[in-house]
Order: C-alpha cells, then sequence, then structure tokens
C-alpha cells in the first residue's frame, strides 16, 4: 500500500527517534564491553615535586587511573603532591617511610616504617591506606605480620617493567602488554623513559579490551574500580 507523505515522514521520525533512543542507551553497554579485563598500574617511590605532576598529568590526559605506593618521607615532604594525587583520582598506596631492606630490620624498625607513613599519607590528604608494597619486593612473616596489623593487604607484581633498570620506553609498553586480566607491573614515577611510555601503556591496554583498574584489598588482584 502506498504511504501518503505526512505517513512517511511521520514513519521515518519515527525511526529515528528509536535509532538514536538504541544508541544513546546503548553507549554505557559498549564502553563496559570494551574492558574485557583489569589490570594494575603502580608507580612507586613518589610523590615528588619534580615528577608527580607531570605523571599525573599524562595518566589524566590518557584516560589511566593508578596506584601510587608513596614513600613517607616523600609525602611529609611534598603534602599538595599527595593531595593531587587522590584529586586526579589515583589510589594511594604504603612504601614504606625510607625505603630500607625491612627483611633486615627489627619488628619494632618495620612498625615505624610503615605506622609512619600510614600517618603521613593521611595528614596528607591521601586517606589511609589499604595496601602496602614492600621495598624491593621483599617481605617474610614480620613484614607480612606488621602490614596486618594496620590493615594493610601486601601487593608486590606480576610484571617488572624493568623501568627502574633503564628499560627503554618500548620496552615498558612491552611489558605493560604482557599483562593479563587481574595482573599487576611494577613501575616508578622518576625514570623519565617510564613518563613517555605513558601513551603507549594506554594504546596496548585499549588493544587487548584491558582497562586500568583498582587493586582490590581482599584479593590483591586489579578489579573494575567502585570509586
Amino acid at each position: 500500500m502506498q504511504l501518503s507523505l505526512r505517513s512517511l515522514v511521520a514513519t521515518t521520525a519515527v525511526a529515528g527517534l528509536a535509532m538514536a533512543s538504541t544508541l544513546t542507551l546503548g553507549a554505557p553497554a559498549s564502553h563496559a564491553a570494551a574492558c574485557s579485563g583489569y589490570v594494575g598500574l603502580t608507580f612507586d617511590d613518589g610523590p615528588s615535586a619534580n615528577h608527580t605532576p607531570a605523571l599525573l598529568n599524562a595518566l589524566k590526559q590518557n584516560g589511566l587511573r593508578a596506584t601510587m605506593f608513596n614513600e613517607g618521607q616523600y609525602a611529609a615532604a611534598y603534602p599538595a603532591q599527595v593531595r593531587a594525587e587522590a584529586n586526579a583520582g589515583m589510589w594511594i598506596g604504603n612504601h614504606s617511610y625510607t625505603h630500607p631492606h625491612l627483611v633486615q630490620q627489627s619488628q619494632a624498625q618495620i612498625d615505624s616504617e610503615i605506622s609512619r607513613t600510614q600517618q603521613a599519607i593521611a595528614a596528607a590528604g591521601g586517606g589511609t591506606p589499604k595496601l602496602f608494597r614492600p621495598p624491593y619486593g621483599e617481605t617474610n612473616t614480620t613484614v607480612r605480620a606488621v602490614a596486618a596489623k594496620y590493615g594493610l593487604t601486601q601487593i608486590v607484581w606480576d610484571v617488572d617493567s624493568q623501568d627502574w633498570n633503564g628499560a627503554s620506553t618500548d620496552a615498558i609498553v612491552r611489558a605493560v602488554s604482557r599483562l593479563t586480566n587481574g595482573q599487576i607491573i611494577l613501575m616508578h614515577e622518576w625514570p623519565a623513559n617510564t613518563l613517555a611510555a605513558v601513551p603507549g601503556i594506554a594504546r596496548t591496554l585499549a588493544a587487548k579490551g584491558l582497562c586500568a583498574g583498582m587493586i582490590s584489598p581482599q584479593t590483591g588482584r586489579a578489579v573494575a574500580p567502585t570509586a
């Protein structure tokens, strides 16, 4: 049956509205579908007045969030940078106060390193950390027990970017490409090559359908952000 011009226009308009509605409603689902898994990007040894602002800017520009494992001595010295990390949507973890070899220290010394860092980060406006990364990844039963005393989950890593050892920008990006769902990579905030790698990290994760997630205090694995 032949439609009148008015009916044809009306039908086309309804179809267009239906299509627009479908696209609008489907946008969040499509975004969620783009994340087939989550990985934990971590940066140790901050904060600092020189490196933290540039790293936070690069992460924000590339739509990435990360866990910043701060040393207490630097959190105390640069409280504004701790607040900047929190305001940028990063998660802040405890990386001891002076970065010693904790396995060579007494329980009292370990307690001091961890407790003072908790206090320094909280006083700077970074909240009370729930995650703890032992310096050099060195740990033992005493270190774990003291961390647990302060409600901290110990986090090491699955992939070492080797940025601390002079890894090139390309090598850092390749290290990120090895990550699978739930895994965590070790990086540091001070190497220039790490800062330069951030755009490549974002592209690599997107190509694999992975998103930068938070590290769960319950499981110690990377998961979808809850806040």
